[in-house]
This record gives C-alpha cells, structure tokens and sequence, in this order.
C-alpha cells in the first residue's frame, strides 16, 4: 500500500491473475466467521481482501493474521490506523484488487451456499452483465426484542427473489452484496459527498444502471447484523442530507417511492414535529404490534427529512 497508515498483512499464497476480487470492510465488527467460511468455499480464482477502517483492536488484528497465514486461500487484511470512512476503506479495497470483477460483501453477511462465490464467476463468465445484486436474507425467526423491528422490515421490504427486485431495477440495490465489474467503478465512482449513513448506495446503483446493465440474480447472503431500534431511529433522525442530495439527483425515482409522498404531505403540516417525541415513544415500545411499530418508524423518518428537502 502506498498509504504508511495503512498495514498489509498477507497469506502466503497469493494469486497474481484472480477472476474475482472479494472485498470486505469493516469498523468494530469481527470478520473471522466470514472469512473461514469465504475461505472453505473459495476455489482458486478468487483473492478475499479485508479492510479495517481503524478498529484499534490489536488482538483482533493479530489473530485475523494468524488466520490467513494459514491458509492456502488468497487473502490480504488492509489495516487502518485510523477510522477513514466507508468511501475511503472501497476505494482502498477497490486500488488493491486484482480481478477485473470485485464482490463487496458487508462483514456480518453469510453466503447460503457453498456455490455462492461459484454462481458469480459462472454469471461473470457469460458476460451478460456490468453489475450483478445477489439479494440478502434475515433469519426467519425472531430475535431479541431490541432488533425486531429491523428484522421485520427487511424481511417484508427487502428479502425480495431476482424477478421481484429485477422489476424494481436500482430502486433495490444495496451494496452488502453487490458484484461489479471494475471498470464499472472506474466510470462511475460511489460518490463520497454523502457522509455518515445512508442513500449511497442507492444514488450510486440509479446512476451507474443508466449506463452499465443491472441483473439481479437469486445468491443471497444472510445478514446478520441487524440494528437496534434506538439505531434506526438515531440514523433516520440524521441521515436526511443524504436522502436530499439523492432526491437532487434522482428526482424521478426519489418520486416514486412513498417516502417522498409522506414527505411532501408532512411539509405542509409543520406541526408534525411536536408529534416525535410521541412517535419515538411508540416506536420503543416492545408490546406493541410490530407493523404498528414499523409504520411509525417510517413517519419519524418522513418528518425529520422533511427538513431536508428543499
């Protein structure tokens, strides 16, 4: 690397020509279950690059190093002395890669099955397409109480098949599981003029689809680092400057979702605002109805981007 900030730990076996970069940041998460199940189900023509934006925790560190000494997989681990950002850790991880294709894949996802790397290099090699979304999935079942309302909302809004989320086209793209080809990225970069969380990968998948061909296909990974409800409520509470600039940008397809109608409406009701602390109320209420929960959730994100949009 040429960055001094940034540490190269490497196996010892790299491959000098792979066919798909995998490429995993992270920032206080643990990455080691995904990179030994990657790493057990990975064939030859595939490297698996991870970057640490800053975690600061050397034992993590060591032990991930120990980790890929030991295998007979193409792997590297980018280590930041410094939390840098999410756009900063992909263009890190997208200068170090050495396939024409990269895979982002979040560190709490889990491939479903032992073809998932497979059913991407087969899809890559028809050359029927720039970007490729394999979809994800939530555990079916419930879990604790404090991240149910996240679970239940991506398993009725997100967790879509290919022929679903094809009809929808960029509208359901999420960077968690996103396959490119690299050029893609050459041309039309992620733009890093949103901050914090949210709509980045949205704005980045409604523009680079103008250009380049968008397939879905059924290869989901399951997520698993669901969020709290406090979490949801703090990043719908701030991330209304991004929601903005992607409505700048995207005007037609920020108007056809129901966001945007809610918004709308709210605006010409100000008084809405003396009604959050009412909303937050219900949304943290554990024994009220889910739906009713998730529904409230949507209007506390509709008034606070209110503000945001001019």
């Amino acid at each position: 690397m040429s960055d001094p900030a940034v540490k190269l730990y490497s196996s010892p076996s790299p491959n000098p020509a792979p066919r798909l970069s995998v490429l995993i940041p992270f920032y206080k998460d643990d990455p080691r279950t995904l990179l030994k199940e990657l790493s057990d189900i990975s064939p030859q023509s595939v490297e698996i690059l991870i970057y640490d934006d800053g975690t600061g925790d050397t034992a993590l560190t060591q032990s991930l190093s120990k980790q890929i000494q030991a295998t007979n997989n193409s792997i590297k681990l980018l280590s930041a002395q410094k939390n840098k950002g999410r756009s900063f850790g992909r263009n890190a991880l997208f200068n170090a890669a050495k396939a024409d294709w990269v895979l982002f894949l979040d560190a709490d996802m889990r491939p479903m099955s032992t073809n998932f790397l497979n059913k991407y290099l087969e899809i890559i090699t028809q050359n029927k397409a720039d970007i490729i979304f394999g979809g994800f999935k939530v555990l079916s079942e419930r879990g604790p109480s404090e991240t149910e309302i996240h679970r239940v909302m991506s398993l009725t809004s997100d967790c879509e098949d290919a022929a679903a989320r094809q009809a929808l086209g960029p509208k359901n793209v999420a960077s968690s599981n996103l396959c490119i080809r690299k050029k893609v990225l050459i041309k039309a970069p992620f733009d890093d003029r949103f901050t914090g969380w949210g709509w980045e990968d949205s704005e980045w998948a409604a523009r680079a689809s103008k250009t380049f061909k968008l397939v879905h296909i059924d290869n989901p990974a399951l997520h698993l680092g669901l969020e709290t409800t406090d979490t949801l409520l703090r990043r719908f509470k701030t991330s209304g400057h991004n929601y903005a600039r992607f409505t700048k940008k995207h005007p037609e397809i920020a108007k056809s979702l129901p966001l945007y109608r809610w918004i709308i409406r709210l605006k010409k009701w100000p008084l809405h605002k003396l009604l959050r602390p009412i909303l937050k109320f219900i949304i943290k209420l554990p024994f009220m109805p889910i739906n009713l929960r998730i529904n409230t959730l949507k209007l506390w994100r509709a008034s606070w981007y209110s503000e945001s949009l001019s």
